[in-house]
């Protein structure tokens, strides 16, 4: 009986990449290996024909033969060797397309693990975040045993192969049809136990401390940024490299100024008296006081910009501006004298409202309106 066209038993197009085939190549084992129908002999034939199909097509040099000659370019005479397909070619596959499911990595024990990435919050005033610090902190840390060298085998000794899995790290457990590979229980993986653990690490290769850092902390860092200290986080197991260490950066809340991106932003209270006469203000930045020229008539959530005043970006790019909103702040415990100064004052503004309180007269206008348009 001929067989049927390899794309055709996947259900994939002949320009299928690696990820394609192995996704139908997954579905279609899950769906006919003879573990899920035991008496259908239908369903083992599909499955042996989808696992030629796969390991022909997932071979470049195959599919190359097979695009060019069909069948005839994949047979064991012409060299392709599908046809003879056998239990340790399988395994291969296995490995590939199931590994991540059952664990089943072929290549021996598990190699010295890197060590766990570790994360400090550190908390910075704005100026340290504008201008950049240097900060000393002290973390909780794993560190490699030093008279074990990280091994976890007593000084003089040295771990021994694993009678279990016999070094291999892995051993194999037969399912039916399938040959499943699985961590080794006894050694873990590691393909090597130890009979006398050294004292200091209790056989872990690894111990507790603190130690103390210096981090430098860049200008122009804002909340969220991390800064990452190379080989300072958790030694790693077995002697591995250690991982790296993630400061995190806080920046705690100002008094005066609050930040958006590369901008800042204050308030500035001022009276009423130099609102409407105009004048000179002080007011802070970051690093100098400046003089703000406030115009005469000046209202209330006016804003002034000072270029450059705000902050660079730790990303590079132009300084910020500082923008101040004025806000005019209403007098508060007034004598009996400047009560009746104020009320002079106001009552000498009252046959000229419109020229004095535009705002406030064309408001009164509004609302005069109002209520005349709502009477019956």
């Amino acid at each position: 009986m001929s067989k049927r066209d390899y794309y055709e038993v996947l259900g994939v197009s002949r320009e299928a990449d690696t990820a394609e085939l192995k996704k139908a190549f997954r579905r279609l084992a899950m769906k006919y290996h003879p573990d899920r129908a035991p008496d259908d002999e239908q369903a083992e034939a599909r499955f042996k024909e989808a696992r030629e199909a796969y390991e022909v097509l997932s071979d470049a040099t195959k599919r190359t033969a097979y695009d060019q000659f069909g069948h005839a370019g994949v047979t064991p005479a012409a060299g392709g060797g599908a046809g003879g397909f056998g239990n340790a070619g399988f395994r291969d596959i296995f490995d590939e397309v199931f590994g991540d499911i059952f664990g089943a990595r072929a290549g021996g024990a598990e190699r010295a693990a890197r060590g766990a990435d570790l994360r400090y919050g550190l908390e910075v005033s704005l100026e340290e975040a504008v201008f950049g610090t240097t900060a000393t902190i002290r973390i909780p840390a794993r560190k490699s045993c030093e008279p074990c060298a990280g091994s976890g085998a007593a000084p003089g000794t040295s771990p021994s192969t694993c009678p279990t899995c016999e070094g291999a790290g892995q051993v194999r457990m037969q399912q039916g049809f399938f040959s499943i590979q699985q961590t080794c229980p006894r050694c873990r993986g590691q393909g090597r136990i130890i009979t006398s653990p050294c004292s200091s690490c209790a056989g872990q290769g690894w111990t507790r401390e603190h130690k103390t850092l210096s981090v430098k902390i860049p200008a122009g860092v804002d909340t969220g940024d991390r800064v990452r200290l190379g080989g300072e986080g958790e030694a790693g197991d077995r002697g591995g490299p250690p991982g790296d260490l993630y400061v995190e950066v806080s920046v705690r809340e100002h008094p005066i100024f609050t930040r958006d991106g590369t901008h800042l932003y204050c308030e500035v209270p001022i009276s009423f008296v130099a609102a409407t006469l105009g004048g000179d203000l002080e007011v802070p930045t970051l690093d100098a006081r400046v003089t703000l020229k406030v115009p005469a008539e000046t209202q209330t959530g006016k804003l002034f910009r000072l270029r450059g005043k705000g902050v660079r970006s730790v990303r590079g790019g132009g300084v910020g501006d500082l923008v101040c909103r004025v806000t005019i702040e209403t007098p508060v415990n007034l004598s009996r004298k400047q009560k009746e100064l104020l009320q002079a004052f106001d009552d000498s503004l009252r046959s000229s409202r419109k020229m004095h309180a535009p705002r406030t007269s064309s408001w009164l206008d509004s609302v005069k309106r109002f209520f005349e348009d709502i009477k019956p």
